[in-house]
């Protein structure tokens, strides 16, 4: 379903308490279930049918509380609380199906389960960013532990002596002949082409973390431009953990050279695409023709730096990668 759009006089802390409220409630109404089916007898019909109405009153409840919140507001705040929304909503279908499947006898581990799931499903309100600076900032730091991640991998991997498949691919035991698969080593030239990529890998984090700093500083949520120029810079930024993982697939021995130049230009148009509503300079990303409202000219001298970490990088192994081919 649409939001309410209708949203001149609208109150984001006044939506929060009456989620907050919403929550509370379903999170009451499914430990009331729980406890009235942890032991016999039945409830009577009577009883029966008023739980069933206290629960589907609650659940619709949450959900149009969560369809008040425009779009306006920021899409990256919506998606997160519609998130959050359909795991509590999971969480009461999972819970009503255990209680309907269990023997009346005594309270189940699976019982206790599916009740523990509600609870955690609606703690997580608590826990989400109150507005759309801070569900951006919640979306780059997701970004940058992946990023972080490939690059300590591969790291881990160069600085073994070894075959870094060792312990997946084979089972060697003590005494025995070192396996001769040379498809699990890498090359001298294998390591030249890996040094440039890791360059770019670690570039696209550092862009990740200033552009953190600079929606940190600058970001604003008070007019429905910035709120989407904040949105943009969501969803380029969700591009780069992708791209990092397949560049930091290609990296594993054996290196297949031909994908490697295409997803090593690919990560580079990503990287650029981030900097550049930054820089507020002209490029074919989504904000080509508007400067970003987080970056000034304060932020230009690191978008530079890292704009020539990126073209140094990249020509670096476009050079080793076209060596001998």
């Amino acid at each position: 379903g649409e939001p309410n759009e209708s949203d001149g006089t609208f109150s984001l802390s006044n939506f929060w308490d009456t989620l907050n409220r919403a929550v509370k409630a379903v999170s009451q109404e499914a430990t009331k279930l729980s406890l009235v089916f942890s032991k016999p007898p039945l409830p009577s019909q009577q009883d029966g049918e008023k739980l069933a109405e206290s629960i589907l009153k609650s659940v619709l409840t949450l959900s149009t509380v969560y369809y008040w919140l425009p779009k306006s507001q920021g899409v990256s705040l919506r998606r997160q609380v519609r998130d959050a929304t359909v795991d509590v909503l999971e969480g009461v279908a999972q819970l009503l199906e255990v209680l309907l499947s269990s023997p009346l006898q005594s309270l189940t581990q699976e019982q206790l389960t599916s009740t523990g799931g509600v609870w955690s499903a609606c703690d997580q309100f608590d826990q989400l960013p109150q507005d759309n600076k801070g569900a951006v900032l919640e979306i780059l730091s997701t970004q940058i532990a992946v990023v972080k991640d490939a690059i300590e991998e591969i790291e881990q991997a160069l600085a073994e002596a070894h075959d870094p498949f060792s312990d997946v691919l084979d089972g060697d035991q003590e005494g025995e002949e070192p396996r001769g698969n040379q498809d699990t080593y890498w090359s001298e030239r294998d390591r030249q082409v890996i040094g440039p990529c890791q360059g770019l890998m670690k570039a696209s984090v550092a862009c990740l973390r200033k552009l953190t700093a600079a929606i940190k500083a600058n970001g604003d949520v008070t007019t429905c431009r910035n709120l989407a120029q904040l949105d943009d810079l969501a969803d380029i930024s969700k591009e780069v953990s992708p791209g990092i993982d397949d560049l930091a697939l290609c990296l594993y021995p054996p290196l297949d050279y031909t994908p490697l130049q295409r997803i090593t230009h690919l990560n580079c148009n990503v990287t650029t695409l981030t900097l550049t509503p930054c820089a507020s300079q002209p490029s074919t990303s989504v904000l080509s023709h508007r400067s970003s409202h987080v970056c000034g000219e304060s932020q230009l001298t690191w978008v530079q730096f890292l704009e020539g970490a990126v073209d140094h990088n990249l020509q670096k192994a476009k050079d080793l990668l076209h060596q001998d081919s």
